[in-house]
């Protein structure tokens, strides 16, 4: 397996990305299956929030394991505060993990229940100096997750990602976003889950604390079908739909579950 072609097929899949990124078989990875039963209500934990500059918002792009949304986050005009964290973390990114079919596609699980998408918002903390120094802090990084279901009454707000995805369609294709407000995919209820853990992607550095929203997001089955639209091969090659770019969950190994709602 060449270093640089780690994916989601048997042959480079995440059974095997522990060959050329030993951080996969860590202590502390990502994602995880949350039982309820398991989970501590913690009363010191407050709510996050979340004050997005839309004029951060700067591309779209398909890098052929996923769609991702970059953000300018050369300075704090994007940030997320409170909840688990003791700094302000800046936004970097946000991207999608999703099935091939509405009953699997999100990494974490809820007590056995898989969600057809997740949405990660990616966050570092600048006291780290640059977003690579944050990869190797305990503290560096911290993630919203957000589920996705399939419903009838599809929240307009994935409108503005899906609508971009006709200029992404193959891998190395990339798009201006502009104007976009993240803070819009967010749910009614501000309800977390936290635990201290890893990016679910290769080299999976060990550097995130988690804020897993509890309350998903509604897609209709279209907006669903946009997304495994796209393809995880360049311009000319054969098309092969990106689908099924999660990874399953990994041993909690000792961790503690947190969660901000009794």
């Amino acid at each position: 397996m060449a270093q640089s072609v780690w994916g989601y097929d048997s042959d480079n899949g995440p059974e095997r990305w522990h060959e050329n990124y030993p951080l996969a078989k860590g202590d502390k990875q990502s994602p995880i299956e949350i039982n309820s039963k398991d989970v501590k209500h913690d009363s010191s934990l407050s709510s996050w929030h979340a004050s997005y500059d839309p004029g951060a918002a700067k591309t779209i792009l398909n890098n052929g394991r996923t769609c991702r949304v970059v953000f300018d986050d050369t300075f704090d005009r994007s940030v997320l505060r409170g909840g688990p964290l003791t700094d302000a973390y800046r936004l970097r990114q946000l991207h999608l993990h999703w099935g091939s079919s509405d009953d699997h596609g999100s990494e974490h699980v809820i007590d056995g229940v898989k969600y057809a998408a997740e949405l990660h918002m990616v966050h570092w903390n600048p006291k780290h100096g640059n977003f690579a120094g944050a990869l190797k802090q305990p503290d560096g990084v911290a993630v919203v997750g957000i589920f996705l279901k399939v419903g009838n009454t599809p929240k307009p707000e994935m409108k503005r990602i899906l609508e971009e995805i006709e200029n992404i369609k193959t891998k190395g294709k990339e798009a201006p976003f502009l104007h976009f407000d993240p803070s819009i995919l967010f749910p009614k209820s501000r309800d977390y889950w936290t635990y201290h853990g890893s990016f679910t992607t290769p080299p999976c550095e060990e550097c995130i604390t988690w804020i897993l929203l509890r309350e998903p997001i509604e897609v209709s089955s279209d907006q669903m079908a946009k997304l495994r639209s796209l393809s995880k091969n360049g311009e000319n090659e054969p098309v092969s739909p990106l689908v099924d770019n999660w990874r399953p969950p990994q041993p909690l190994k000792g961790r503690t579950v947190r969660a901000s709602f009794k």
